[in-house]
């Protein structure tokens, strides 16, 4: 028992592994992959056997390119290392064909993911925090912009626009919120104070 229980920590395993990067701009993408693959070589515990890169394919207003990476690691938890630190598309394991993972190996796999989990609900929140504020005081300039604006001249949504700079659909949200909540008036296809 006591070997198979050394199998898992110790053995090394084939993998297939897929890393993708998307990103903005062209050239950022293609140079990026191959230092990021450059990186993982740099690691003691994994050998790079193939990397088979994708031709670069735009995806919206992003760029996106990926490389296949055929692999030896040394055992399971620099498997799980490497999932959490190189944060693959996808990995297979194609040897050996069973894996013994221990208890104790088991549990810091899911206390690392738990940890990991955590730490990103918490950007995640962090995240949320400060564009609720930026967002709340975007408006609150958007606001005061229209006011300032509707107080030296009577203004079409168009010329709102334009001196604002918000889009005019976007600006339309903001004026007809304002105009139920009788802050402006609007007469003859122009907006004024009320």
């Amino acid at each position: 028992m006591a070997e198979a229980e050394k199998q898992g920590e110790n053995a090394h395993l084939r993998c297939r592994s897929i890393i993708e990067v998307l990103g903005k701009p062209q050239e950022h993408v293609e140079n990026a992959i191959k230092e990021y693959v450059e990186h993982i070589k740099q690691d003691s515990e994994l050998i790079i056997l193939n990397e088979d890169y994708s031709d670069i394919a735009e995806q919206g207003k992003l760029w996106s390119k990926f490389v296949e990476l055929d692999l030896v690691i040394k055992g399971t938890r620099k498997l799980i290392s490497f999932c959490f630190e190189y944060m693959p598309s996808s990995i297979e394991v194609l040897k050996p064909e069973h894996l013994i993972m221990t208890n104790p190996e088991l549990s810091n796999f899911l206390n690392d993911l738990q940890a990991r989990l955590h730490n990103v609900d918490m950007i995640v929140k962090q995240q949320k925090a400060e564009n609720d504020f930026i967002k709340q005081n975007m408006n609150a300039i958007i606001h005061n912009a229209i006011i300032i604006c509707l107080k030296i001249s009577k203004l079409s949504l168009e010329q709102l626009s334009q001196i604002t700079g918000v889009d005019k659909k976007e600006l339309e949200i903001f004026v007809e919120k304002m105009l139920k909540e009788n802050k402006i008036k609007k007469e003859n296809g122009l907006y004024t104070l009320a």
